[in-house]
């Protein structure tokens, strides 16, 4: 079986290459040393639905442009729910052998569109959707794997490990997953 990356595409509002960032969030995911037996799903949503889950698991209102899921089960202690961190940080040793469901992503395009000009000249980010969509999708797989922003030290840390993916397996130009 090995890892798989599921993904649903419930909006309409932009145009989303399912299988491109299906083999970005897959290359990510071995970066991060999940081997064996893992499921992730990624989901791309509208704002009305992305304002609907950020309202009831949040307790925020109105969109946002990504927000994840972990599954609360071993080998990760959960934090804070839904979009936690805080638990158990896997190291770089850290591997799945047994079946293991990651969580869910989930993104908003329409918002990642609205927000990525913001992200222009940071990094290598040029202010395009996709851009800011992989940046996203990176930011929401750490945290699946516990790492969180509500603190400035833990901000720093996954804002670096997330341009360190980047760099990894996204580069303009190519399709993401495959570089």
């Amino acid at each position: 079986m090995g890892i798989e990356v599921f993904i649903a595409n419930e909006q309409s509002a932009f145009p989303v290459d399912e299988d491109q960032w299906m083999r970005f969030s897959l290359s990510v995911l071995k970066s991060q040393k999940v081997s064996g037996n893992a499921e992730l799903s990624l989901i791309f949503v509208d704002k009305s639905a992305i304002a609907g889950l950020n309202e009831r698991f949040m307790g925020k209102s109105g969109p946002t442009d990504v927000l994840s899921f972990p599954i609360e089960t071993e080998p990760y202690s959960g934090g804070r729910s839904p979009d936690s961190g805080g638990g158990q940080r896997p190291s770089s040793q850290d591997s799945y052998s047994m079946p293991f469901l990651l969580g869910d992503v989930v993104v908003c395009p329409e918002v990642a569109h609205e927000n990525a000009a913001e992200h222009a000249g940071v990094n290598s980010h040029d202010g395009s959707l996709d851009d800011e969509m992989a940046l996203l999708i990176v930011h929401g797989i750490l945290h699946l794997f516990g790492m969180d922003h509500e603190l400035d030290d833990e901000a720093e840390v996954m804002e670096q490990r997330e341009q360190e993916l980047l760099k990894l397996h996204y580069k303009k130009g190519s399709l993401p997953g495959i570089v």
